[in-house]
């Protein structure tokens, strides 16, 4: 039971990063531990693999179309994973509990993101654009490392996160900015769930089952995007509803972890 369990969680996972472009990353650790039942920190360590092995399978598709900025695309991953590697040290060092109210918190805020990007319009031109100024490395790096320690703290992919910060520091279009994030994504995930592993925090059959079902759900989410065109907006909107109920849900389960249950 198990093993469909997690089939249909990485199915959902994958599905909905395919349907709405990203966020979906943010629900691999709640279904691996309320649905498939792992246990907190083993969730998240199993949870940044799969979504590592979806992310790049996915970027794969981004750069055959050109819509990757490698140079800043390799920076933000490389720094990402070193903030990455320091972030998931502490989090294998921090109360499970603790971690997923913060966890928690965290989604409220990936919840309010998707409401706000689901209510703007991309007026950036198509393709990569012109290339970053060299001044601005030093903002990249610096946003790469700070949304590192966060993914790597969490267990997350941190797409949400990486798009605008690269948005931010190189002001490339929206679409190379989400060709190239799928590359930190990947490493960042990698760089956590292999600290993960070197502490045998991950569950390696789920992680299998979790990325095969991810992998079929991404095919089925990318096909119906296309057909959905502007509804996309209101499936942000249906979407950062999910992350909120999921997101009172767990704040309720783990209060008790800082004293505010009653």
């Amino acid at each position: 039971m198990q093993s469909i369990l997690a089939v249909l969680s990485g199915s959902v996972v994958g599905f909905t990063l395919g349907l709405i472009g990203g966020g979906g990353s943010i629900m691999a650790t709640p279904l691996l531990l309320y649905v498939v039942g792992l246990q907190p920190h083993v969730a998240i360590g199993t949870g940044a693999l799969a979504v590592s092995v979806n992310a790049f399978a996915n970027f794969a598709g981004h750069a055959r179309a050109g819509n990757v900025r490698w140079r800043e695309a390799v920076i933000f991953a490389a720094i990402g994973m070193a903030g990455a590697s320091i972030g998931s040290w502490f989090g294998k060092s921090f109360d499970g509990e603790r971690l997923l109210f913060l966890f928690a918190l965290l989604m409220i805020v990936v919840g309010v993101l998707t409401l706000r990007r689901s209510g703007a319009r991309d007026s950036s031109p198509a393709g990569v654009g012109r290339p970053v100024p060299s001044g601005r490395a030093m903002l990249v790096a610096a946003c790469a490392l700070a949304v590192g320690l966060l993914a790597g703290f969490f267990g997350i992919g941190g797409g949400f996160l990486i798009v605008p910060g690269l948005l931010l520091s190189t002001g490339m279009p929206m679409l190379a900015a989400i060709g190239s994030s799928l590359l930190a994504v990947g490493a960042l995930g990698f760089a956590t769930a292999a600290s993960y592993a070197a502490s045998g925090l991950v569950d390696w059959p789920v992680a299998a089952q979790y990325v095969t079902g991810g992998l079929a759900g991404g095919c089925l989410g990318m096909q119906l995007a296309c057909r959905l065109g502007a509804r996309k907006a209101t499936l942000n909107r249906i979407f950062a509803g999910i992350i909120f109920a999921v997101a009172l849900y767990m704040l309720f389960r783990n209060a008790a972890a800082f004293g505010l249950a009653g």
